[in-house]
This record gives structure tokens, sequence and C-alpha cells, in this order.
């Protein structure tokens, strides 16, 4: 036998030898790497997966991501004690989360930027900060899966039970930030979003790990069947899921409120312009003007309109105190016409003493009569208040919340009016800025029925100027229209930078304005449909069902091993 013979059947001779392709290989190197190696891959996988978020909407990158993370536990239950297998599954999801967060959040910075002298030394703060903390979820996600881990098929769920689990403590603890949440990658679909109607958010999350996470088997299967089956499953998921849209999506567009025709502005007004008080008779000025512009023979102006809707915070100034401003814009109003507009608002009798502030929607009729009121419910930590752990010692070395008002905003109440009553409109669900990408928080917390009225749609006016021409208002947008597909009902979204747009409550976009630019919108305002969604009638009761399932099928599978 020559050398070269003999080398060839040496290595024909290791086991599985012949069998380990391309991908088998490439696992096996994911499964042993050790140490900055597997942290630098983690890292790595889970920013690809942040391509899977909108706007990109790459969901082959979670399948990539989601495979790499299984391997990466394989190799973390390779030998040691169970103490360390979950330290080291803990220290690889921090890392996939970093990744993940880091990429897919890095457009906070832009705020940090918008008054520099004051904040550009705390954007590390903010882009890297944020991650590293948000990404103790996914710590917790992936050691609750290596918990519950065996081989084979069954750790698609255990990954799936802790992951998911992870998503939905992160909207929920400590006030909640779901934004890019998983299941995003389903969301952002106009045929796959439609699931979420019966599921939510967080039950496309559960689907989207379970499918995207499917094909790491094919290189890791311990037999045949083992290894094609849950790819071929995961397929038929995905399948389904636009099978479901395709049907649910009707061919003609949805009915729309008789005698509604909305105008909504979006002025696109600097955000270093917007708090400026010298700046108030030009910002009114604009506002009106572009509110009585004429855009065809049809539209020429607030004559031939029944709302007007301007975003949120739009004035520089408390509208409810200056006479003259509500004068000016109450002069422009004629009979019958309603504006509907974002305003800081004081919390009256406002003294030095008694100084509370509010960010809220109000609605102003001719005249300059104000009407109804809402005030944000959930604000945006450190953005319009400080949390009280750090108040004192972030003001301390001379930080402040991003929105310049004394003290920050106060939150209102829970339990008080959310559904406001708006002469011409069905009942509208308000929300402000971020509130719109909590799912299952679009109505007040008490039951339906005890509500002052059933919604007829979704308002969210908000201001993304913050953030530029970035990710970051492509990603609100996104997360707020998913709102509209939940609950069924229609979104109006104002936004002073964009995206503004009008969405029926399956999700189509009717009508909308592209982000940076300063313009008018009209549309019709489309019905809700009928009756109400599984979702907004069960909540996340199926996604917690799925979790649970994910969670038995583990186990057994553990029990079995």
């Amino acid at each position: 036998m020559t050398a070269r013979s003999a080398r060839v059947a040496g290595e024909a001779s290791r086991p599985d030898a012949a069998r380990v392709g391309l991908l088998d290989g490439l696992a096996h190197r994911v499964i042993l790497s050790h140490r900055w190696g597997r942290f630098g891959l983690a890292v790595a996988a889970g920013a690809l997966g942040a391509l899977a978020m909108p706007p990109y909407g790459l969901f082959p990158a979670l399948i990539v991501s989601l495979s790499v993370a299984v391997w990466l536990i394989d190799g973390a239950s390779v030998g040691g004690s169970l103490r360390r297998t979950l330290q080291s599954s803990a220290w690889i999801g921090w890392a996939w989360g970093f990744g993940y967060f880091t990429a897919g959040l890095w457009w906070l910075g832009a705020a940090f930027l918008v008054e520099a002298d004051q904040f550009a030394w705390a954007m590390p703060l903010g882009v890297l900060g944020l991650p590293a903390v948000l990404a103790l979820f996914f710590a917790v996600g992936f050691a609750a899966a290596r918990l519950v881990w065996s081989r084979g098929p069954a750790r698609i769920a255990a990954l799936a039970f802790g992951l998911a689990g992870a998503e939905w403590l992160r909207g929920h603890l400590f006030t909640g930030f779901p934004w890019n949440t998983l299941g995003m990658a389903l969301g952002s679909n106009l045929w796959t979003m439609q699931a979420a109607s019966v599921i939510g958010l967080y039950g496309l999350t559960l689907l989207a790990i379970l499918i995207a996470a499917a094909p790491a088997t094919l290189a890791t299967g311990t037999t045949a069947r083992g290894r094609t089956a849950p790819s071929l499953v995961a397929l038929v998921a995905l399948a389904g899921l636009a099978a479901y849209g395709a049907l649910r999506l009707p061919a003609s567009p949805d009915p729309t409120v008789a005698g509604v025709r909305l105008r909504l502005i979006q002025p696109n007004v600097p955000q270093d312009a917007r708090f400026r008080a010298d700046m108030r008779d030009e910002i009114v000025g604009k506002y009106l003007e572009m509110s009585d512009r004429a855009l065809s023979p049809e539209r020429t102006g607030i004559s031939d309109v029944t709302h007007l809707i301007w975003p949120e915070s739009a004035f520089p100034f408390l509208i409810q105190r200056d006479p003259q401003a509500l004068g000016r814009i109450g002069a422009a109003l004629p009979e019958g016409k309603q504006l509907v507009t974002g305003a800081a608002r004081g919390r009256e009798p406002l003294t030095r003493e008694n100084a509370v502030f509010h960010n809220s929607i109000l609605t102003i009729g001719p005249g300059g009569r104000i009407g109804e009121v809402y005030d944000k419910v959930h604000l945006v930590p450190f953005g319009e208040y400080l949390p009280g752990p750090f108040d004192a010692a972030l003001r301390a070395v001379g930080l402040r919340q991003f929105v310049a008002v004394p003290g920050g905003f106060t939150p209102g109440s829970r339990e008080g009016q959310r559904i406001l009553s708006v002469p011409g409109l069905p009942p509208v669900a308000a929300t402000i800025c971020y509130e719109a990408i909590f799912p299952g928080a679009i109505l007040p917390p008490a039951a339906p029925e005890a509500a002052p009225a059933v919604p007829g749609l979704i308002l969210n006016l908000t201001n993304d100027a913050w953030f530029g021409d970035t990710p970051g208002p492509r990603q609100h947008f996104a997360q707020a229209r998913l709102r509209a597909v939940e609950e069924g009902l229609p979104l109006v979204r104002d936004a002073n930078s964009g995206i503004s747009a009008v969405v029926d409550g399956h999700g189509r976009i009717l009508a909308s304005l592209p982000l940076g630019s300063e313009g008018v919108l009209d549309s019709a305002l489309p019905q809700r449909l009928p009756g109400r969604t599984l979702y907004a009638r069960f909540g996340d009761a199926s996604f917690g069902l799925g979790l649970l399932a994910c969670l038995g099928l583990a186990l057994m599978a553990r029990r079995r091993a």
C-alpha cells in the first residue's frame, strides 16, 4: 500500500468522515469554538439577525443567525458541570443579544446629536449601553433554553421557549421596551403579518424562532429524519402563514366612514427648532398655511376637509396658555371642522410650586375652544423623564431628559381617558409616539365592555425627527402598523418628519408621506373591521399556550434522552 492510499484509507475510517459536508463542517466549527472566538461568533450572528427587522426584512438573515445560536448552545453543553454550562449559555446569549441590539438600535445615537453640546458625550450610553442592558434578557433566554436542552429536533422548541419568553419579559419589565421584537421578522410582511390578528406580536415571535432556527438540524441531526423534518415543518408553517394572510386580505378596499375627510400635516420642522420659543409665530403660521394649502380642485384647503391632524408636541409653548395662538387657530377653523394636535400641557393650576407637565393630545374646535384631552401614559425613559433611581445622580452630573421640560413629563393615569370623543369621528384610541409599539395596550386596561366606547380607529401622533433619516422611524412605523392588524382597527399616524400614513385594519397602507419630507396628506378614513379580532379578545393567551407547548416538547425529549 502506498503512503497516499494509506492516508486516504485512514481518513475514510474516521466516523462519518465521508458524510461531513460543508454545512456540517461549519456547524462543528461553531460548536467547537471557544472563548473569544465563540464570543465573536455570537456577536456577529446577533448583528446579522437584525437585518430581518424593518426596514430590511431579510428573513434568511434570521435563519443563519438563529442556526448559529443553536450550534453555540450545542457547544456550551459539551462537558463541564450544569452551572458552568448555564453560565456559558448565558454568556453566549448576552453576546448574541448585544450584537442584535447594537446593529438594530445604532440609530439612537442621532438623538444625542440634536443638542450635541449637552448630550454628545453620553452617546455611548445609548448606542452601546442600552444594547448591553437589553442583551441581559437574551442571556436569561439562552440559559432557560439550555436547562431543557437535548439532542435532536426538540432543542429548537427549547430555544423558542427560552428566547420567546425573554422577549415577552423585555416587553413588560421595567416599563417594557418591545422594540424590534423578533416577531417583527414576520410582522412587517403584509401576508405573514395577518396572523397577528389571532396570535399577536409575541405569537409571531414564537413562530419566527421555531421557523428560523429549524434549519440548524440540517447539519446536526442524529438521523436522516431528524435532519430534514424540522426544516420541512418550518417550510409548511411559513407557507401556511402566507396562505392564511392571502386568504384574509380582501380583494377590494375596506369601506370608508361616510362624511370624514382627513388632512394630515407633516411639517418636517427640524428638531432643534421645535422647542425654541422665538419660533412660535413662525411654526404656528406654517401649520396654518399647510392646513389651508390647495392640493387639487377638489381639495382647496380647510373648507374641503373635516378634520385636521397635527403631530406630537406641535408647539414650542403651552398652547392652552396662549390665547393669541388659540385665536389664530380658531379663526382658521370654520364651523364643523376639528383640529386634533399634539401639545405639551401644564396641569392647572400651573404655578412654580405646582409645575406638572404632560405630553398630550388636544382637540381644538372653531373659536379656539379646547375639547377633550389625552395625556400620554407610557413615557420614554431618559427621553421624557429620568427614572426615579437615576434622577438625582444623573442631574448631579448635568444630564437631563432630552425634552427640555422642568422636571420631565408626568404620565397620565393608566385608568384615565384613552378613548377620545372627537366630533365627526368614531371613538378614537389615542397613542402618542412609542405607545404604539406595545401590543395589547391600545385600549384602556379595563375590560372592553367597560370602556367609554368601542374605538373606530387608532390615532398615533409622533415626532421621529430626533432620529433623522435612519432605520429608527421606519421601524417605528412598522410596529404601529402591526397594531392595526392585531386590533382590526385603521391607523391614522401623523409624524413631524414622517412616516405619516393612513392604514386600514388589514395593515394595507392607503396613503403615506415619505420620511424626511414636508407634505400634506388627504385621505378618507377606513372603517374598523367587523367584530373584534381573536387577539383583541384574548390577548396573549395563545402565545402562553404555545410557550407551554414548546416547554412540554423540550422536557419530553430531555426525559427520553
